[in-house]
């Protein structure tokens, strides 16, 4: 719990029963838009505070719905790589069986995640097809609901799929655009991971992915030269402008369509189709 904010939730562990927590916008402002959030804290802890419940007020002002995702951790016993990845895969079938019952857009659902959150949202991105094909038996309520999300954000990442010490997965041509954002020289290992990530994406032509690499700006955790620590999520983090990084999402997100009205085509799924349907061609 906060020391400084009653009731506030500033991080939780010793998650055995996965869950998402929703919370909707008003009908007169929402863009049918949902973002499922997947805090980092390193496997060990969820910091749900600073990297979720922070952002459900901020989109909110842009009628996009927000979705908290308590995923399980490695600290208590499971493969985040396995496990807490299809908690995520799981969280995006579960918002889109339900989006009708709470006015969300099926086709505008997608998950952003931060450090090791963004261990979850990156592989979301090319491994739904598989998560699907393993859960499609007849005993299965979500049966035939995809978890392909619609958008991924990867804030701050720990590694990804396309890291250089893994084997890399098969990027489908139906992989989703990606907001990639993180610190650069400062926060060097998570800024490689990013453009690992971005490198992956721009060689296979996937359409829409947006990387902002900040020339200043350390890891959240980090200590600063005045003995204090840098802080995540939506802190102005002392005026530089990695913490104005929320906003340029929110640019990307409005050029794709995310921010129109529901049940209107957006722009990035207009731009995915294309691509599937265009011939494949190598990297030029």
């Amino acid at each position: 719990m906060s020391l400084a904010v009653p009731g506030r939730i500033s991080s939780i562990v010793n998650i055995h029963n996965p869950s998402i927590e929703v919370h909707l916008v008003e009908r007169g402002i929402n863009t049918g838009a949902a973002v499922i959030l997947a805090a980092g804290g390193g496997h060990r802890t969820l910091n749900v505070g600073g990297e979720s419940a922070d952002f459900v007020p901020f989109f909110y002002n842009y009628g996009v719905n927000t979705v908290i995702l308590r995923n399980r951790l490695r600290n208590d016993g499971y493969k985040a790589e396995v496990d807490a990845v299809n908690d995520a895969l799981q969280a995006i079938r579960m918002v889109r069986a339900y989006a009708k019952e709470w006015n969300i857009d099926p086709k505008k659902i997608g998950i952003m995640g931060f450090s090791a959150g963004a261990e979850l949202s990156s592989p979301a991105a090319v491994l739904f097809e598989e998560f699907d094909k393993q859960n499609s038996g007849a005993g299965d309520p979500l049966a035939g609901v995809s978890s392909r999300p619609d958008f991924v954000g990867i804030i701050y990442p720990g590694p990804t799929p396309f890291a250089r010490n893994r084997t890399a997965p098969a990027i489908p041509r139906n992989a989703p655009p990606g907001f990639i954002a993180s610190g650069g020289p400062g926060d060097r290992m998570h800024a490689i991971w990013a453009m690992d990530y971005y490198s992956a994406m721009l060689t296979a032509g996937v359409p829409n992915n947006e990387i902002h690499l900040y020339g200043n700006g350390r890891h959240p955790g980090d200590a600063l030269p005045d003995g204090s620590r840098m802080s995540g999520g939506l802190t102005d983090r002392n005026g530089i402008p990695l913490g104005t990084w929320q906003y340029r999402f929110i640019d990307w997100f409005r050029d794709l369509g995310f921010l129109g009205k529901p049940g209107v085509e957006t722009k990035a799924a207009k731009d995915s189709a294309a691509f599937v349907a265009a011939p494949a061609r190598g990297p030029r």
